[in-house]
Order: structure tokens, then C-alpha cells, then sequence
């Protein structure tokens, strides 16, 4: 009865996570109650060598089960220790006492480096297509019994198993409660990719991405331990993180691997490079083709003299340009990496100095395109790179029309939009104050803290 008290307790205490196996044998009239996690502990071997050696053991050797288990590790623990021992990937027997078998499973098999979001001085891992991998890459960062995972199964046909992932006493029940309700109103064939929520989750109208996408295991981790929301999908090596404000797309993990004036640095680098991949095709157009007014005569003589021999119109020109860089930049993507360098070299070597010699376009053309350009590839998010080049060509068009109002105009829409974008009720710029020394500007202080707009645990630690 004992037995069955502690098992139904820490059971109790696991819901609703499910990837905790609780199952029981019977040996001689004795009952024996066995507990683990299927993704951090190895389910062969405890079938295999665990299983097959209790059921054949007398009552005797019962008695003495520590000396009848293989294992190369077993442990006689108190019940407040269950849980952890369970999150580092151990079987628990119970019997007189209790019991902890050292089964850990090998998950650094098909774990592979990251790619898309390479990492500087972090974790080298990243998720893969594999469910238990991926939760098993957070559950070894996180080794808390108030990490939570709630599954569904979404897809017609697929029946894709999702996993919403959130830290119990931090994250707010209302977003998981929300996030959980608009996932079971998916009705949908098949899930293929975590994508296809990202689509269902984000709003529709929104132009800027309120959702990160991202196979790094410790971004996610750091995300969570902020209080916020992790999605993960089977047969998908990315998970989503929502809901993500404006001011984390300038953020990487890497920012806490390094020194803060480091950090500082390269957040500011970030800040600048978003303005520059927005603005500098649509200011030069307004400025060398409606208000001259606003450029030094000397410079102005320059830029002119550049476009002397130029047939076409300045926002002929640039709009002809940044077609041709994206049309490179997804060929270099889609094609393998030795065909990719070969496309580099063709199409930003030799056929834009042909060009310029041929008369076609300007050098300094060039140069504010190839800016404006690299400048949005600064950052991780396709999405948020996609939306710059969206917003660039907006401004650049009313720049063409109206020149420098049309540029004015155009940030006043920018400006609307980012205040306007919503995501599970949380503005777009959510900011708090105890985050203003992590901001743009990143400040090491003895007390770190949470946004208390998204969370009510609002202290995250202290450096004693």
C-alpha cells in the first residue's frame, strides 16, 4: 500500500507530462512499482536486462535487490529525490525502498551541429526531426519537476504529436491555456513542419513575425526560463517560441556567453543595420532625384557624375538591382555550397563590374544596394529578413513619389504597424523596466530579472 502511495504521489506531482512511464510487476504476490522517462532513460535495456532479471528472482532475492540488478550504477534514495533523479535519466524502483538504476539513454545520437543559427562560444547541438531527441535536449538543460510538456496529436492523417513545453511556477497559465486552445482548433490533413502552426499561431495581418523559430536547444531553454511558451513537433528540427516581442529578434544566445560591452556592441550593430536595410535605398532616391536641397552641393556634384552615362531612372535602377541581389542571395541558398561560392563570385564580381562598365548602373547604386542588402542579413529570422525587404520597397516607392515625405510617410505606416502588432494579447513592444538593462544595452547586475508583464515570478536569480 506504501508502495502505491508514493508512486500515485509523485504521479500526481508529474501531471500532465506524459513522458513519464509508471508501470508495475508482480513477483511471488509482491508488487513492484517501476518509474521512468522514456526520452532520458534507455526503454531497451530496462526491457531487455531490468525487466528479464526481476521476474526471475524469488522472494529472497527481493530482499536484496540492489546486488540482483545489473546496473552499473544503482542507488538507495529518499522519495524527495524521485524527480531528480528521474530527469537525469534513471529507472526508479520501488519495493521496501527505493531504488534508483542508472539507464541513462544516448541522446547525442543524430544530434548534429546547428546550422542555420551558428553559434559562436555556445552549444554546438541542435534539435532534430526526432520528438524524444528534442525534448530530451531540454530536459537535460532543464532537470526541474516544474517543467511541464502537454501533448497533442494534430493532423487528419498525420496525427503529428506537438509538444507545448512551459516551466509550471513561471510561465502564465492564461498563455498556455490560450496556446493550447488554438492548436486543438487546427483542422488540418497533416502536420509536416512546425511551420504549419507557426502559420496558425501568428496573426494573419501581421507583417513583422511575433513567433521565433529556432533549432538551438538553449535558446529554447532561455526562453522558457523567461516565462515563456515552447512548441515542439515531431518530424521537425525547428520549435517556436511565443510569444516574441520586437526587441528579441535582436537578442542571440550568444549575448550571454560573452562580455556585456560585447554584447552592447553588437546589439547597437543589430539596431543600425535594421535601419540602414530599410532606409538607404529610399533616402538616396528622395534626396538625388526630389530634394536636392538636402545633400551638400559637393556631394550632390558627386553622386550626380556617378549617373552621368545611366539610362534608366535612379528608382529604375535600384528596384532592377535589389531583383537581381535576390535573385543571387536564393540561388546561393538553393544550390549546394561548392556550386553556391561559384554563383558569388559570378554574379557579384564579374557580372556587377560588367555592368557598371557597360553603363547600366552606377557604382554608387552598387554600394547603397549591396548595404542595404547585407545589412538585413544581420539577422537570423527569415522572416524578419523578408519583412525588411518588404518595408524597403514600400519606402522606396514613396521616396520615388514624394521624396522625403514619402519616406516620412512610409516610417509613420513602419511605426503603426510594429505598435499595432498583437501576439496571444501581449504588444509587440512589450518592455518593462527591470528588463532595461538587458535591452539594447546589455548591463551585468548582481539581480537578473524577468519581465513582470509576462510573468509574476519576477526574480530570476541573484550573483551573490
Amino acid at each position: 500500500m506504501v508502495i502505491y502511495v508514493v508512486s500515485m504521489r509523485i504521479k500526481k506531482e508529474l501531471e500532465p507530462s506524459n513522458d513519464y512511464i509508471f508501470d508495475k510487476i508482480t513477483i511471488d504476490n509482491k508488487r513492484i512499482e517501476l518509474i521512468y522517462n522514456e526520452v532520458l532513460a534507455d526503454s531497451k535495456s530496462i526491457n531487455d536486462f531490468v525487466l528479464l532479471r526481476l521476474i526471475r528472482l524469488d522472494r529472497k532475492k527481493l530482499n536484496n535487490l540492489e546486488n540482483n540488478i545489473p546496473s552499473c550504477n544503482i542507488l538507495i534514495i529518499n522519495e524527495e529525490d524521485i524527480i531528480d533523479y528521474l530527469n537525469n535519466g534513471f529507472l526508479i524502483i520501488i519495493y521496501k525502498k527505493i531504488y534508483a538504476c542508472e539507464l541513462k539513454s544516448n541522446l547525442d545520437r543524430g544530434v548534429s551541429i546547428v546550422q542555420s543559427e551558428l553559434s559562436l562560444g555556445g552549444a554546438k547541438d541542435s534539435f532534430s526531426e526526432i520528438y524524444n531527441t528534442n525534448l530530451g535536449l531540454i530536459r537535460r538543460r532543464i532537470k526541474s519537476k516544474y517543467l511541464k510538456v502537454c501533448n497533442l496529436d494534430i493532423g487528419i492523417y498525420t496525427k503529428t504529436k506537438i509538444g507545448i513545453l512551459y516551466i509550471d511556477n513561471i510561465c502564465n497559465k492564461k498563455l498556455v491555456n490560450s496556446i493550447e486552445n488554438n492548436l486543438n482548433r487546427i483542422d488540418i490533413d497533416g502536420i509536416i513542419d512546425s511551420s504549419y502552426l507557426k502559420y496558425a499561431l501568428e496573426g494573419k495581418n501581421n507583417f513583422f513575425p511575433t513567433i521565433i523559430m529556432t533549432e538551438r536547444p538553449d535558446k529554447c531553454s532561455m526562453a522558457l526560463l523567461e516565462g515563456k511558451v515552447v512548441v515542439i513537433v515531431d518530424n521537425s528540427p525547428y520549435a517556436l517560441i511565443l510569444p516574441s516581442f520586437f526587441i528579441d529578434f535582436f537578442h542571440t544566445p550568444d549575448d550571454y556567453y560573452q562580455k556585456s560591452f560585447n554584447a552592447t556592441f553588437i546589439r547597437i550593430i543589430r539596431l543600425i543595420a535594421f535601419f540602414i536595410a530599410i532606409f538607404t535605398p529610399a533616402l538616396y532616391i528622395s534626396v538625388t532625384t526630389r530634394n536636392y536641397n538636402l545633400v551638400p552641393l559637393k556631394l550632390l556634384l558627386m553622386l550626380k557624375a556617378g549617373r552621368t552615362f545611366v539610362p534608366f531612372p535612379a528608382y529604375i535602377e535600384a528596384l532592377f538591382m535589389i531583383v537581381c541581389f535576390e535573385i543571387l542571395k536564393e540561388s546561393d541558398i538553393r544550390m549546394s555550397s561548392t556550386s553556391g561560392s561559384a554563383i558569388s563570385i559570378l554574379g557579384g564580381l564579374i557580372l556587377g563590374d560588367a555592368a557598371v562598365a557597360a553603363g547600366i548602373v552606377s557604382p554608387i547604386m552598387i554600394i547603397i544596394i549591396a548595404i542595404s542588402s547585407i545589412a538585413g542579413l544581420i539577422f537570423n529570422s527569415i522572416e524578419l529578413v523578408n519583412t525588411l525587404r518588404i518595408y524597403k520597397i514600400i519606402l522606396l516607392i514613396l521616396g520615388t513619389i514624394l521624396g522625403i515625405y514619402g519616406v516620412i510617410i512610409g516610417t509613420i505606416i513602419l511605426v503603426y504597424n510594429i505598435c499595432t502588432t498583437e501576439i496571444f494579447g501581449y504588444h509587440y513592444l512589450l518592455f518593462d523596466k527591470n528588463e532595461l538593462k538587458d535591452s539594447f544595452v546589455k548591463i551585468d547586475t548582481n539581480v537578473k530579472y524577468r519581465n513582470s508583464k509576462l510573468t509574476k515570478n519576477v526574480i530570476r536569480g541573484r550573483y551573490k
